[in-house]
């Protein structure tokens, strides 16, 4: 294996004609263990995004020795780290559970799953605090859930990486097209509408494959979309799972309606969460703890509705009325039972469920954009809606997301005309285009809106 610098993102190169997983997470993961103030890091994602793999590849890469422990369903963990939490007496231990000694400077602490041993999550306050030295990476999937019951957290004492899905771009770099990502980065749009059937090619695979590892590592090496929709269901089947094994009991049977009621809560014109949909008669008290489950372990995006657009966005959230994505564009898929032949018959793929999946796919782009706040706005009167918008930190922008060519964008001007940004975008099929006040950015390319809009 070799690495290879592009596009200030790291690309893993197996020799062995393997097929490539490419993470510009490693890159942060990078700035982490350079970093002079370096905290014990804590991994969050849904489960099977990646978390596993990306922690054991950066330490494969960066130290010479890694040191793995799941705390799931480890006794001998459990045991360690339920007495006196010295420091010196953790590592004696650690080290006699991993069988070699740890080398402060070139050793990586691996804890996967650390939620499941709640003293283990607390003992990161005092690797920071006494023993910094240490290089210590944690992973969770639940970690939300776990603090909601009570677990002890160090505030302030450790640093957080949030992971998801390959982007756009990540799916790119998979299915040997580094060179078509480095020119979304290099915003050369001359360049990337000569080239945009390719782009429209990779992203209708990629409504239909998603961001999830297994998923595209099969269709990477394979292009079989019955293999990829099998990947799916089994990773669909094991969030099921993960409903009973960890949700409690009470709740159960509500998240199971409420999961499966995103594609039709997405299907519709308005895509405001209607608790009728889930339940006839159903009502927000019902339900609320369910949602607050899915979204602690990162199973859905909840965005939320603003009523006017001052910064911060959050000052104006409206917490009533949201959205609800899924973690991943083709679970959605799979969840809705879409079929390869609708991406095979060319652009029936926009056409069925079309605007579903191109606002689940806008929503997932966005959520991996660093410092990025997300909700959508209607106005009081419900006649005006912006299908998202976003806090940059630095201005606020509001979005509109066309699933085909069609560039009419009532809303949009309504909105302009209401709240003067500095810029809009309108995210289409159709090519870049700059006017006075309006950016169409193609869709392949809405991960580029930060720089877009700073320009």
């Amino acid at each position: 294996m070799h690495f290879l610098k592009s596009c200030d993102v790291l690309y893993l190169h197996y020799d062995d004609g393997g097929a490539c997983m490419y993470r510009i997470a490693i890159e942060k993961l990078l700035k982490w263990k350079q970093s002079k103030r370096r905290k014990p890091l804590i991994i969050e994602g849904a489960r099977q995004v990646g978390k596993t793999w990306l922690m054991k590849e950066f330490g494969k890469k960066e130290y010479t020795d890694t040191i793995y422990i799941n705390f799931d369903s480890n006794s001998r963990m459990a045991q360690l780290f339920a007495s006196d939490l010295n420091i010196d007496r953790l590592i004696m231990g650690l080290e006699l559970y991993a069988g070699r000694k740890i080398d402060p400077d070139h050793s990586l602490l691996i804890f996967d799953e650390v939620q499941e041993v709640p003293r283990a999550l607390a003992t990161l306050k005092y690797f920071y605090e006494n023993a910094p030295q240490y290089h210590i990476v944690c992973a969770s999937s639940l970690l939300g859930i776990a603090l909601h019951q009570g677990t002890s957290f160090p505030v302030g004492k450790v640093d957080f990486l949030k992971l998801y899905p390959l982007s756009f771009k990540e799916f790119l770099m998979a299915t040997d097209k580094e060179r078509f990502a480095e020119l979304l980065d290099k915003q050369d749009f001359g360049m990337i509408t000569c080239f945009k059937q390719t782009y429209i090619d990779s992203l209708k695979q990629y409504y239909f494959v998603g961001g999830m590892p297994e998923a595209v590592q099969s269709f990477a090496e394979n292009k079989d979309f019955n293999e990829v929709r099998e990947i799916q269901k089994r990773i669909l089947a094991a969030y099921e799972q993960d409903f009973s094994k960890h949700a409690p009991n009470e709740i159960v049977p509500r998240l199971r309606m409420l999961w499966n009621s995103i594609p039709s809560q997405l299907a519709k014109e308005n895509k405001k969460f209607i608790y009728g949909l889930v339940r006839e008669g159903a009502r927000a008290k019902d339900y609320e703890t369910a949602i607050m489950w899915l979204s602690d372990c990162g199973l859905v995006h909840k965005v939320s509705r603003v009523n006017a657009a001052g910064i911060p966005l959050r000052a104006y959230e409206d917490l009533k009325a949201f959205k609800l994505f899924v973690v991943d564009v083709g679970l959605l898929g799979c969840l809705t039972g879409l079929r390869q032949r609708t991406l095979l018959d060319g652009n029936n793929l926009f056409v069925e469920f079309k605007g579903a999946l191109t606002q689940q796919y806008v929503c997932q782009q966005l959520k991996t954009i660093e410092d990025l706040d997300v909700y959508y706005y209607t106005n009081d009167r419900g006649s005006c809606e912006v299908d998202f918008v976003v806090d940059t930190g630095e201005q606020i922008v509001p979005v509109e997301v066309k699933a085909e060519v069609n560039l009419r964008a009532k809303s949009l001007k309504t909105y302009q005309e209401k709240f003067s940004p500095v810029i809009s975008i309108r995210t289409s099929m159709s090519d870049y285009k700059k006017e006075e006040w309006l950016v169409n950015l193609p869709l392949y390319a809405i991960d580029q809106l930060t720089a877009v809009t700073n320009a």
